[in-house]
């Protein structure tokens, strides 16, 4: 039995072979058909249509997408079509598969269990080289902490770093709450400030030992660096007077200067920090992002100040902050060697 529009295009085809015309054909269908009828731009384009030879008055067959898109084929057509290559858009996507947007993106997220994310910015490109090199660095040190679970205790890291006179807080720092009627505020562009100072500092796990600021226009020498250790030895020998008796300490610092006659001379044992590894720093992954966050958004009148509050926050770190700091280094050395040297970010382990 025919549907009631193809019924209305049987008619259609009749009244072409008696030769009405399209608005003869249209007027005679709402006679019969009433409300029911096709719309006048339907009856002229099917009019049209048997004028020009056609014969079957049913529906065209539908090309292109399936009524069901989320078929295990297309799953891995789409699966496919993204390993190749990542950055193509959903649109894209749809595009090449001819599936519809909706079921490419449910695809995605649903059953290949993926989204899109900018790619994470690391220190470097590392080689096979470098990985196993970071993973016989924490390998060591891992064994020296099991031979001596007091290990930590007498390790010295330091860093340097810039101090900005003004550094704008971070988009997530300036988040508020609103109410749906009140005004959401408004905060200028601002850049980073010109003025800046270089910070060096050394901290164990009890405390800042020492903070060197560098004199503006000095450059970080060998020279230099070997004037900052010799402060630094002298600041040990008054705060940590039992790691000075005994020689105890051990000095962990990532510095490309060559002071390793200046060390020897002085009987100063150096905990190995392999290059590019930043993840592997306290200072880069602890200390200076907490200093530089709490300093971010305030203006500074003048370097001096900008010095004072960055020494105020590194004396208020607390032990407990320290010793969970020296914890994460321990569980970073750990993920370090157990996934062959790669980037640590967090929780997170970055592949390069």
């Amino acid at each position: 039995m025919l549907s009631a529009n193809a019924e209305q295009r049987a008619n259609i085809k009749f009244l072409t072979k008696l030769g009405k015309s399209a608005t003869e054909t249209y007027n005679l269908l709402t006679e019969v058909y009433g409300d029911q009828c096709l719309s006048r731009t339907q009856v002229f384009e099917w009019f049209k249509k048997f004028m020009e030879g056609r014969k079957n008055v049913g529906n065209d067959p539908k090309s292109g997408r399936p009524p069901t898109a989320k078929t295990p084929e297309n799953v891995e057509k789409v699966a496919r079509i993204v390993r190749r290559d990542r950055r193509l858009s959903i649109r894209a996507i749809s595009e090449l598969t001819n599936i519809n947007k909706e079921s490419v993106r449910q695809i995605l997220h649903d059953d290949l269990g993926m989204k899109k994310v900018c790619a994470k910015v690391v220190p470097k490109i590392l080689t096979p080289q470098q990985k196993e090199h970071r993973v016989n660095c924490c390998v060591d040190t891992l064994e020296n902490i099991e031979n001596d679970p007091d290990f930590f205790q007498n390790v010295i890291t330091c860093d340097e770093t810039w101090i900005l006179q003004y550094d704008p807080e971070t988009k997530r720092q300036s988040m508020h709450w609103k109410s749906p009627k009140s005004p959401r505020k408004k905060k200028a562009r601002m850049s980073k400030s010109k003025f800046k100072a270089m910070m060096i500092v050394f901290f164990d796990i009890r405390g800042v030992i020492y903070i060197d600021w560098v004199p503006e226009g000095q450059t970080v020498n060998q020279v230099y660096y070997k004037n900052v250790l010799t402060y630094l030895r002298e600041r040990v020998r008054r705060r940590r007077p039992d790691m000075w008796k005994n020689a105890s300490w051990v000095l962990h610092h990532d510095n490309a200067l060559s002071v390793k006659r200046y060390l020897a001379k002085n009987n100063i044992p150096v905990m190995e920090h392999p290059p590019y590894s930043p993840d592997l720093a306290p200072c880069d992954f602890f200390l200076f992002p907490k200093i530089k966050s709490a300093l971010k958004g305030t203006r500074f009148e003048s370097v001096d100040a900008v010095k004072a509050k960055a020494t105020q926050l590194l004396k208020s770190i607390t032990q407990d902050d320290l010793q969970h700091c020296f914890q994460q280094w321990k569980i970073r050395m750990e993920r370090c060697r157990d996934r062959g040297g790669d980037y640590i970010e967090g929780d997170n382990i970055l592949t390069v």
